[in-house]
């Protein structure tokens, strides 16, 4: 078929593909065909030095004359569509643009070239976009891995990046990814989420866990927030962060930056992995460590997840008081014991009891997050570390989460709720001007 052909062919389609059925084999051939051309016509590289929006009309216009050459005859929809995803191709991620331009898109899962799902709302769905063939995919991949210095190949076929708007990206290729290249994107909002939403909108806490919360980032307290994948645990740490006063310096150290930090004076810092000779390796501990001579006020780690956490915890008992962390675990009680697992990969060879005395002495606060199973995100604890009892560590719940069943509609029922217990760190609160009233700790409230 010649290339006018296959630009008639178009007229075929139906005009809503796109909302019905997606993009049909003709359709992604005319585009790739018209792409083709316009790589091969003209000079990129003097187009490159165009300002975005100028560039955008200047490809809009190549396409415009491609079309009125071969006398393709095809509608105003169609050419606007056209247009659009050759737009999108040279300019940005190609389909995936579509699902990036949606506000209510949380997630975006490519499971191959024409299987791509979204979280909507904590619900997943299959969508009609996709990519011509596994080529094209892993163009697209190239193209966001290379923004942020990284690189996805044979020989590295698992990367963890981000997009320009603090996405999280992580692809996998073949042949680690046994069905074609795959890819993940952890979107995040344009506009921060505040405390106030997780209060009002999105009913993730209560006013009270709000103030509480609040004051403890004011008033330099320790915290870790727990919490499995896609509990929302970056998300809490983000709004802690904006609690922390301007005057402080703030270091963050992450594997794949993603913090939205509210504050002047902050420093960004981003592991990096191996090269291709297995070389330039810096990790999270050794940032850590950098950290430290960088006359930081407050550290704040994306997540802690290897031996790292001995740093983290001698850092926040000597002097770095209100540093954040997050940390992958089922409970408060499972994310102590899975700090003391990673202390252990530091081959320190410290006894369990010296273990638990780091820990105990240097984190006050678990805040526990949890992803329910109608896709509502909750705060389901809040516990204070209050010491050590023999060989454990002792801990006392605040705030907790009880959930008492499902309605009809497949939604969580339950009730927040104080659990009587006035917390020992209060009296640090009320050093730094933040006074918690005891009716906040009345445990016959009670908060759907």
């Amino acid at each position: 078929m010649s290339f006018r052909e296959k630009l008639n062919a178009v007229q075929s389609m139906p005009v809503a593909h796109e909302q019905s059925q997606g993009p049909s084999e003709s359709y992604k051939q005319i585009k790739a065909d018209i792409h083709l051309k316009l790589l091969d016509k003209f000079d990129l590289t003097v187009l490159e030095s165009l300002a975005p929006e100028k560039l955008r009309q200047e490809i809009g216009t190549m396409v415009e004359r491609l079309l009125l050459e071969e006398q393709a005859a095809v509608n105003d929809i169609e050419r606007r569509m056209l247009i659009r995803d050759i737009q999108h191709e040279m300019l940005g991620f190609g389909p995936l643009e579509l699902l990036m331009a949606d506000p209510t898109v949380s997630d975006i899962l490519v499971n191959s070239y024409n299987k791509i799902y979204v979280e909507r709302k904590g619900k997943l769905e299959l969508t009609n976009v996709s990519f011509t063939d596994d080529q094209h995919l892993l163009r697209i991949l190239d193209k966001i891995v290379s923004l942020v210095g990284r690189r996805i190949d044979e020989s590295s076929p698992m990367v963890d990046a981000r997009l320009p708007d603090g996405s999280r990206v992580n692809a996998v290729i073949p042949p680690i990814a046994l069905d074609g290249p795959m890819m993940s994107i952890r979107r995040f909002a344009h506009i921060p989420l505040r405390m106030e939403n997780l209060i009002h909108d999105l009913k993730s806490l209560t006013p009270e866990m709000g103030v509480l919360l609040e004051g403890l980032a004011r008033a330099k307290v320790n915290m870790i927030i727990s919490g499995g994948t896609g509990a929302g645990k970056t998300t809490l740490l983000n709004i802690l962060s904006g609690y922390i006063p301007a005057s402080e310096r703030v270091v963050t150290i992450e594997d794949a930056a993603e913090l939205q930090m509210q504050q002047p004076h902050v420093v960004r810092l981003e592991t990096r992995p191996a090269n291709i000779e297995g070389k330039g390796e810096v990790t999270a501990r050794a940032l850590v460590r950098n950290a430290l001579r960088m006359r930081p006020d407050r550290i704040v780690i994306g997540e802690v997840r290897g031996a790292e956490a001995v740093d983290m915890l001698q850092a926040m008992n000597t002097g770095h008081e209100g540093s954040l962390t997050t940390i992958h675990a089922n409970t408060p009680r499972d994310a102590v014991s899975r700090l003391e697992n990673m202390i252990g990969m530091a081959n320190l060879n410290l006894p369990n009891k010296a273990m638990r005395q780091q820990i105990a002495s240097a984190i006050t606060v678990v805040i526990q997050g949890l992803r329910l199973i109608d896709g509502k995100r909750k705060i389901t604890s809040i516990q204070e570390i209050t010491g050590m009892e023999g060989d454990v560590i002792t801990m006392q719940e605040i705030f907790a989460y009880r959930q008492t069943g499902v309605d009809n509609n497949g939604n969580i029922v339950g009730y927040f709720h104080a659990t009587g217990v006035r917390p020992k760190f209060a009296d640090r609160l009320q050093a730094f001007g933040v006074t918690l009233p005891d009716s906040m700790f009345d445990p016959s409230k009670r908060y759907s």
